[in-house]
């Protein structure tokens, strides 16, 4: 067995994040642990979220190919330059101040920056706007607020499983790209996970549930999804006032 420093064996054995510590154990035993083992031996059927898991954690890893059982090329993990080690980590999640959150709290007034849904502070996660799978390299990136944002529960696994579908994410990996995404600057962002795609989210609240309820029995009785009614209506009012 490869011998570590034993700071990083003492990060190591403090992870409990369950898929994290089977990568770090595995490679800990055999040097490095494939997709295919991911796969078949622990039954993980996405290996890079495994893999996201550690990075987060704070334990740097590295990716490259070998041979499957059968002879296929296929990717494998092992432990980066141990140099670049992120202690201000528990559990895959950094550790933020109060003070940090309360102020990207204040910045939204209290709404999730993607849906702007209003939320007492417990219930918004702090977000990097670009992953860290993706500028986790880059040391003038993630250094104030503006590299952070708050978000729902429901908002941040609908922006992980996008981010981690996206060809950036998969190969290029540029920082810039993530800049100009709806997940990264919902304020202002020219795609969608590189697809040219506007995005709204309409949130309906007190005595606006009504009309919600009117435009629902609408589009049940034209036998239309709601989203579809309502982006019609807005085409129709949009070409009659430029009419």
């Amino acid at each position: 067995m490869k011998k570590y420093p034993k700071k990083f064996l003492k990060l190591a054995e403090s992870i409990t994040n369950k898929r994290a510590k089977i990568v770090i154990d595995h490679i800990l035993k055999h040097g490095f642990i494939t997709t295919e083992d991911l796969e078949k031996t622990y039954g993980y059927n996405h290996p890079p979220r495994a893999a996201r898991d550690v990075r987060e954690a704070g334990i740097p890893l590295e990716t490259f190919k070998t041979k499957s059982a059968g002879g296929k090329s296929i990717a494998a993990y092992r432990f980066g330059n141990l140099s670049k080690i992120r202690n201000n980590r528990v559990d895959g999640r950094q550790i933020f101040s109060k003070e940090f959150k309360k102020s990207l709290y204040d910045a939204n007034k209290g709404h999730c920056y993607i849906c702007n849904g209003k939320f007492e502070e417990r219930y918004l996660q702090i977000d990097h706007r670009v992953p860290y799978e993706i500028s986790g390299d880059d040391e003038n990136f993630q250094q104030d607020i503006n590299d952070y944002m708050l978000l729902c529960a429901s908002c941040n696994r609908a922006k992980s499983w996008s981010c981690e579908h996206c060809e950036n994410w998969i190969g290029l990996k540029d920082i810039e790209i993530c800049l100009k995404c709806y997940w990264g600057k919902p304020e202002n962002y020219d795609h969608i996970t590189l697809e040219k795609i506007r995005r709204l989210e309409l949130t309906w609240k007190g005595t606006e549930v009504n009309f919600f309820e009117a435009l629902k029995k609408e589009a049940d009785q034209g036998e239309i999804a709601l989203p579809d009614y309502v982006k019609s209506l807005l085409i129709r009012h949009t070409e009659n006032q430029n009419g």
